[in-house]
């Protein structure tokens, strides 16, 4: 897909990931929706990136506000033709310790948020490809935590688990609808998800800016052409 003048749908796109993955899909000439539940860090975007980002206010796990925020895609924009889910958190814990609101609300964003919002891009697609004969790309951001369990985040390691099924099952729903489904499992990167997990991190963590690389890379392959999973480690994650 040539990103000029297409239109992309970032969800956690305030900070983080998804303010990368916005930046660099902008560069390509891509016109980026921005979803997040924290409108001034929306507007910070839109302020570095003008007319190019289009900032909406979005709870993923709202359906009601995911509907609005989809159909404020239509109405603006026309389009849809990639959706990156990105919108995502960690809570770690043992599994005993777990907290009942920590639990739900990570199940909550990283699974049931990513279902609401690739439900509400399907139509789009589906429509776009009756036109064109190519629908779009959906790319869900799982984890490494999404292939490998490790003891004190079996909640994440559950959530991401989901993730990957969700993306492996539609990737063949949609195949024919001409719509792509590409799911990345990244390791860890120097953003503040640690931090807020709970977690150490890792002492030598992937970039950022080395993920959106990635997503661009796979979003730009040719129309008949799949990449379905990309599985992104630190080479030396110990420094």
């Amino acid at each position: 897909m040539q990103l000029q003048d297409k239109v992309a749908v970032v969800t956690g796109a305030s900070r983080g990931l998804g303010r990368v993955f916005a930046d660099a899909l902008v560069a390509k000439g891509a016109t980026v929706a921005g979803l997040a539940r924290s409108l001034d860090d929306l507007n910070d975007a839109k302020d570095a990136l003008d007319d190019a980002f289009h900032p909406i206010e979005c709870d993923v796990r709202d359906p009601d506000d995911v509907h609005r925020a989809f159909k404020k895609v239509k109405d603006d924009l026309g389009r849809c033709d990639v959706l990156v889910n990105n919108a995502g958190l960690g809570r770690f814990s043992a599994v005993e310790e777990y907290d009942d609101d920590a639990w739900d609300v990570m199940m909550d964003t990283n699974v049931t948020g990513l279902f609401f919002c690739t439900r509400a891009a399907i139509p789009m697609m589906k429509a776009q490809n009756a036109e064109s004969g190519f629908g779009g790309h959906i790319v869900n951001i799982a984890s490494i935590a999404g292939i490998i369990g490790n003891p004190g985040i079996s909640g994440y390691n559950a959530s991401k688990f989901a993730v990957r099924g969700f993306s492996e099952a539609i990737m063949k729903e949609l195949r024919e609808d001409g719509i792509k489904v590409t799911c990345l499992y990244p390791g860890s990167v120097e953003t503040h998800f640690a931090d807020e997990a709970g977690s150490s991190g890792s002492k030598n963590p992937m970039q950022p800016e080395s993920i959106a690389a990635t997503v661009v890379h796979v979003l730009e392959g040719p129309d008949n052409y799949l990449i379905s999973e990309v599985v992104m480690r630190p080479l030396r994650p110990k420094g």
